[in-house]
């Protein structure tokens, strides 16, 4: 069967599932499982029925978005901009005498907590400065700017707040929970994410907002650096659908999205849970039997050279490998990952066959060599490393399609 031929068998697929009324979520999920042709919106459209947004009923899709769009704008409304009568802005004089005001050291002060939040901020606002640098796309201004915002003489624009000549601490306060240290890829982009002008906002800046709303309903864990690199596929995917109905309200749904994503990888970011079933550290584990399992020579080779999984494999599986591949790979790779109906276990799969596909130069190198080629996977065919891992996992690997 030619490619063109199966793309277009893919498509009818998809169109087939999505065409229905009552959506069967499982028959979905397996058409999905091997690459969803991204044409007229549908990867968006099926990651938001994946990730648990949308009832598998069609007939109640208008009422729910429009109830998670509403609450979404009132989190804007309750969360976003400064403490204080509406009519304060940056060049207001501040009445000190009020029982709040901006030197208050009352703990339950709305200025206390806004100057915390700001440390958190700062960490965002950096993160997000530097999502997907190899593309442009976070740079470029949205179509739909929330004008709540853009219209508030900039009293709401976060990055405002987090100016380094404001601020000198960069520290993000975690209460014991969340990764110590998590090794990111250094990338620079070619150029600066620069704020827009008033009445307008770039991508990165939407993005910040939705992780800033994250961390203020999420106090028991807050922020954590790399789940940027979590939002930031699901943002795009969202924010570059054909579709300018469902593109407009691209931030709402990534937002409501994202937090159900959250609520199923949440553990790989919380260190009290590290040796839980569901931690980081059995998830390790559990690579480390499958690749000695599958290939025992590469195994006892990295074993030799005291060459440990968590040296490389900590980032891979706690961001979704988001991390290793180009956008675009890692949107075929999450059309997988969130079809999965054991939820992740394919996950161990990719990590497992991209060790695999390198074995000859695994076994042939030393450990400086090998460190460095697993922490910066070599450029390859995301289809290769996809159909092994499917092998692994007993899936038939020739239905695997970009």
């Amino acid at each position: 069967m030619g490619v063109k031929t199966v793309f277009e068998f893919r498509l009818k697929e998809v169109d087939e599932e999505l065409g229905k009324e009552e959506i069967n979520l499982t028959s979905l999920k397996s058409v999905c499982f091997h690459g969803i042709p991204d044409e007229q919106g549908r990867r968006s459209l099926c990651w938001r029925l994946m990730l648990n947004y949308l009832p598998c009923s069609k007939a109640s899709w208008s009422k729910i978005l429009t109830k998670k769009r509403k609450l979404y704008g009132q989190f804007i409304d309750e969360m976003i901009g400064m403490p204080g009568p509406e009519n304060i802005n940056d060049n207001s004089r501040v009445d000190v005498t009020f029982d709040d005001h901006p030197l208050s050291l009352n703990p339950e002060s709305e200025w206390q907590t806004y100057f915390k939040d700001n440390d958190v901020l700062l960490q965002i606002d950096k993160d997000v400065r530097r999502l997907c640098p190899d593309i442009s796309f976070f740079q470029q201004p949205t179509d739909y700017p929330c004008q709540d915002v853009v219209n508030s003489g900039g009293t709401k624009r976060l990055h405002r707040r987090v100016q380094h000549s404001f601020l000198n601490s960069a520290n993000v306060e975690r209460k014991g929970l969340g990764i110590t240290k998590i090794a990111l890829a250094v990338k620079k982009a070619t150029e600066d994410y620069a704020p827009m002008e008033e009445g307008s906002e770039a991508h990165w800046e939407v993005v910040e907002r939705i992780l800033f709303l994250y961390a203020k309903l999420n106090p028991g864990q807050g922020y954590v650096q790399g789940m940027n690199e979590i939002i930031g596929p699901i943002y795009y995917s969202f924010a570059t659908d054909p579709n300018p109905e469902w593109r407009e309200f691209a931030e709402a749904d990534c937002f409501f999205c994202f937090t159900n994503l959250m609520s199923e990888i949440r553990d790989f970011f919380i260190k009290t849970l590290d040796d839980a079933e569901s931690g980081i550290k059995r998830l390790m584990a559990r690579l480390s039997a499958e690749l000695k399992l599958h290939d025992p020579p590469v195994f006892q080779r990295l074993q030799q050279q005291d060459l440990h999984i968590q040296y490389y494999s900590f980032r891979w599986l706690t961001l979704l490998l988001s991390q290793e591949f180009p956008l675009p790979d890692v949107l075929r790779i999450w059309d997988s990952l969130f079809a999965d109906e054991k939820r992740f276990s394919f996950l161990i799969s990719i990590c497992c066959a991209m060790i695999i596909v390198l074995r000859d130069q695994l076994l042939a190198s030393d450990f400086p060599t090998n460190v460095k080629m697993l922490q910066n996977f070599p450029p390859m065919d995301i289809q290769v490393v996809l159909s092994k891992a499917a092998e692994l996992a007993g899936h038939q690997s020739e239905k695997l399609i970009r």
